[in-house]
């Protein structure tokens, strides 16, 4: 519990679990380990898709680059129910020292992010707070009504289905580490690398890949299951989706796609890119007579699309092969992603 970042599964079990509040039959999905929202009954055949999340203030980022993150990376756990967020509230604990003229600046970007989305912003809290000094100025929920029906969850995955990866590795990782040490990085990388990483930054949302393999107007069916990839990587998405299935999996270490800027910028921070937060990649698990039409319809908008393994029998366990050899997939329960940015400030890296 004292490690930086998400609460871990042993956490959750230990502190949150059967402590939920009343039962209630209309709550179709409730909290669980590798489920990125809730899903509750409504009359008339609809469903109500709730997600919550904190909102991001980082001044070594920026004040529109910190809203980006804010609305993004909730929408994008959305986006796994295959609809994208139609309502948001946001409760803002804001530091004192943040201007009117900043705080203004900051909500443009957001009511401007909400809008090209289409969220409605119903309502929340705003005050400052002496002695916040967080990067994460509160948090915000989102709101989605759809048809029961459709509305998909990470617990979907079937035997058999095609894992699918949308992107690549670390994206927001070495995207936010690239901006927020430009002078080092610019120096051991070079400018190249710095100017990937910023023009990273804004594919860490994950909404369109969800929604062109989900189906907007008409859905489908053969997508079981999506997850986020946040903290814990492409490889702890890929394990959450699959436990949440109550599935196993084999996955195919050469086949995870791994960008030129990630792998540079992840070494010169000593970080493996595939474990670490990926915001804008998306985790798909689909019907596997459908994975090449999938595959092609993101194609066909630019967006990368990998093959990278197969849903199991949960017997068969979590497996990673690698140059042949198969072994079970280690599940990281910290991402390493934290201690690189603290230790990076500490060291006085600009």
């Amino acid at each position: 519990m004292a490690d930086i970042g998400k609460i871990n599964h042993e956490g959750y079990q230990k502190l949150l679990s059967g402590k939920l509040g009343a039962s209630r039959k209309e709550v179709k999905q409730g909290p669980a380990f590798g489920v990125d929202v809730s899903i509750t009954s409504l009359p008339g055949g609809l469903a109500m898709a709730a997600t919550s999340d904190p909102l991001s203030l980082i001044p070594s980022l920026g004040l529109q680059e910190s809203a980006w993150l804010s609305v993004h990376l909730m929408a994008n756990d959305m986006a796994t129910t295959g609809f994208a967020p139609q309502y948001a509230q946001f409760v803002l604990n804001l530091p004192e020292t943040l201007s009117n003229a900043d705080f203004s600046t900051y909500w443009a970007h957001i009511d401007r992010y909400c809008k090209e989305i289409g969220i409605a912003i119903t309502g929340g809290h705003t005050g400052f707070v002496k002695g916040q000094n967080s990067t994460f100025a509160g948090g915000g929920t989102l709101i989605t009504i759809a048809k029961e029906s459709e509305m998909i969850c990470s617990t979907g995955a079937k035997e058999g289905d095609v894992i699918l990866v949308t992107k690549t590795c670390a994206l927001t990782a070495t995207a936010i580490l690239g901006m927020s040490f430009p002078e080092t990085v610019k120096q051991k990388l070079g400018k190249d690398i710095y100017l990937s990483a910023c023009e990273q930054f804004y594919q860490t949302s994950s909404l369109s890949d969800a929604l062109l393999a989900a189906g907007v107007d008409e859905k489908f069916t053969e997508i079981h299951a999506m997850h986020d990839v946040t903290e814990g990587g492409v490889l702890g998405a890929i394990y959450e989706m699959l436990v949440a299935s109550d599935k196993g999996g084999m996955i195919h270490d050469d086949l995870i796609p791994i960008g030129n800027t990630a792998t540079a910028i992840s070494a010169l921070f000593g970080l493996d890119p595939r474990y670490c937060v990926g915001a804008g990649s998306m985790i798909i698990a689909c019907d596997q007579r459908k994975s090449a039409e999938v595959i092609k319809r993101l194609d066909e908008e630019d967006i990368l699309c990998t093959e990278v393994g197969r849903v199991t029998e949960s017997i068969s366990g979590i497996q990673i092969q690698k140059s042949g050899t198969s072994s079970p997939l280690v599940y990281q329960e910290t991402d390493p992603y934290w201690a690189a940015y603290f230790n990076s400030l500490k060291a006085g890296w600009k």
